[in-house]
């Protein structure tokens, strides 16, 4: 499995990393964002690429469609997270962060890279 894979992840706006017992105690008051707290994972595991799209519309499981506003984020408002690495690398994030992300759709996506010129 040494093929390039992408890892999208969809949820909403006002989702929130979940507190295990093991976590730090600010960490388990405060909850980060879920965006940032797998952001923030794919880093240290050392993901090649890990990006937030920027979304100006759309709805996730049938709700109503949001639309991006300068001032606030509806808390159903669509997030998307994209992590590309080696297939292995990537199922491997998932198996260790997806755990426990009922509110994730997770979808895997091939990967073809274009050749470059030296």
């Amino acid at each position: 499995m040494s093929k390039l894979i992408s890892l999208r992840l969809y949820f909403h706006h006002s989702e929130r990393a979940h507190a295990h017992h093991t976590t730090r105690f600010w960490h388990r008051l405060t909850r980060p964002t879920l965006a940032r707290h797998l952001l923030n994972h794919a880093k240290r595991a050392g993901i090649e690429q890990a990006v937030l799209h920027r979304v100006h519309a759309g709805y996730l499981n049938g709700d109503r469609l949001h639309h991006e506003h300068v001032e606030a984020a509806h808390h159903r408002f669509p997030h998307c997270i994209e992590l590309i690495d080696l297939e292995s690398k990537v199922r491997e994030f998932w198996g260790t962060h997806g755990k426990g992300l009922q509110n994730v759709r997770a979808v895997f996506l091939p990967c073809e890279g274009a050749a470059v010129e030296g």
